[in-house]
């Protein structure tokens, strides 16, 4: 399955630092809500309301660091699951 590439335009629009607070509320957003909106409908629904360029800059983080990824149809999806890594890190190979 082919994955989809988001487009934060991070360079044609102002941004700004998100904080530290901002960034966990985006993340903490899609995990909840994670598969139920694409990017526009997902920042129209945060519960405050940032800026748009902010909003991309927070995304492009989250994308990078493997936390969301997008699906087919558009749809971010949170991927991010520390339990599964620390099962195939102690994992024993014969």
């Amino acid at each position: 399955m082919e994955q989809k590439e988001l487009n934060f335009n991070v360079k044609e629009i102002i941004t700004r630092s998100p904080r530290l607070e901002t960034v966990i509320m985006v993340e903490r957003f899609i995990k909840e809500k994670s598969g139920e909106f694409r990017k526009t409908e997902l920042f129209n629904n945060l519960p405050k309301k940032i800026m748009w360029g902010t909003f991309n800059v927070i995304l492009k983080y989250l994308y990078e660091n493997n936390k969301i990824g997008i699906d087919n149809e558009g749809f971010i999806i949170y991927i991010w699951n520390p339990e599964l890594i620390k099962k195939f890190l102690n994992k024993k190979r014969y």
